[in-house]
């Protein structure tokens, strides 16, 4: 039976591991390959790292740091940032990462969509849509939320679905860093858009948070930083993950929903 999974989502920024609110901010909180190390240890179903500085920049992937990366990492790791073409999305792929997300290219160019999809096969294909909410309409941004595409959230679904991805991960720049919550009306247009794979991000301040997401949406990708990088009102910076027996409790409440 598919499960939820539960899925820290890291930013790296000039190297370091940050924490963003609203997408603006970006707080340090630690050293990337620290942090993979910690998770491993916890158990966590599975790993988004994201370089947010690459596609601002105009940079290619930093394949070092993806190796790396994935020679620490004992989950499922996915890895985005700066990535163009589908010869990049191969060559991270053979340093042994099992997705790639793919962004800004892809709202842009949805054709690479296609063509990541069969160099490196749609189960490896993550399109990742940062979209805010503007009049009721849910508009994709990209480049760290500075770029409007004029493009929404249904469009980029359906793009995403027909052209060969794998999985949907839609963030909210409006609740980045927030801790208040997952924007659950953003989740529930999700789940009616596509029938992928689909993951939420942004909003996450408590395992309750994560537990409604599950009400909602039922088989989900829960995904977090803030949750999984502070602790307490002050934010220190402690990094953490759900228990074995916590886990099965919200793993619970899909077959309690269904």
């Amino acid at each position: 039976m598919l499960r939820p999974r539960i899925i820290p989502c890291l930013l790296v920024s000039n190297g370091g591991l940050v924490k963003t609110v609203r997408f603006a901010a970006p707080k340090y909180v630690g050293d990337p390959i620290n942090a993979v190390k910690i998770f491993n240890e916890k158990e966590s179903d599975e790993l988004i790292v994201l370089d947010i500085d690459a596609t601002v920049r105009g940079a290619e992937p930093d394949y070092k740091r993806i190796a790396n990366l994935a020679a620490e990492c004992r989950m499922p790791l996915c890895y985005g940032g700066g990535i163009k073409t589908a010869e990049q999305a191969k060559r991270i792929i053979g340093l042994g990462v099992e997705k790639v997300a793919v962004s800004a290219a892809a709202v842009e160019t949805p054709a690479l969509i296609a063509r990541v999809s069969k160099e490196i096969g749609g189960q490896s294909v993550v399109v990742v849509v940062d979209v805010r909410k503007r009049a009721g309409i849910y508009e994709v941004w990209t480049h760290n939320g500075t770029r409007n595409t004029g493009k929404r959230l249904d469009q980029a679904a359906e793009e995403a679905e027909s052209l060969g991805a794998g999985e949907l991960v839609v963030n909210s720049i409006d609740n980045d860093g927030m801790m208040q919550g997952y924007d659950l009306e953003l989740a529930r247009q999700v789940r009616e858009l596509t029938s992928l794979p689909i993951t939420l991000l942004g909003g996450a301040g408590s395992l309750d948070d994560i537990g409604r997401l599950i009400d909602t949406c039922g088989v989900v990708g829960a995904a977090a930083g803030s949750l999984f990088v502070f602790k307490g009102a002050y934010r220190a910076v402690l990094i953490s993950y759900p228990n074995r027996d916590r886990k099965e409790e919200l793993m619970r409440r899909v077959a309690v929903r269904a």
